[in-house]
């Protein structure tokens, strides 16, 4: 049962590695793109955010993964989960505000944003 612990430990260890590598290659990819655009004279800022904000949310959501994983595969206590359901909340957080960053809308309202309609603004779904 100990092996198979570590072996859980090192599977979220790495889905850690995955969330990182996402953001470190996306945040790469969208500097060589805007340095691409700056050089053909472009206005790239808006794209370049848009990537790197889409590679955040990328990695977060790799990130809250490899928490969950490494949470359940030791023995969960009150605190590593309370700690956790922190975590998954202020990244939750992030990621929505992203995801609103780049979108403009909120998800459940994406498709008025999209359509040009003005948006209800009530909470429900």
């Amino acid at each position: 049962m100990e092996s198979l612990k570590g072996v859980f430990e090192n599977v979220g260890l790495l889905i850690d590695a995955a969330g990182v590598a996402a953001i470190t290659l996306a945040t790469l990819s969208a500097s060589i793109r805007f340095l691409a655009a700056v050089a053909r004279k472009e206005d790239g800022y808006q794209r370049f955010r848009q990537d790197l904000g889409r590679g955040i949310l990328l990695g977060l959501e790799f990130l809250v993964a490899g928490d969950i994983i490494r949470t359940v595969a030791v023995e969960p206590t009150l605190e590593s989960v309370a700690v956790l359901g922190l975590v998954v909340l202020i990244r939750s957080f992030l990621s929505l505000a992203l995801e609103v960053e780049l979108l403009g809308a909120f998800p459940w309202r994406r498709a008025a944003a999209l359509a040009g309609k003005p948006a209800d603004h009530s909470v429900s779904g």
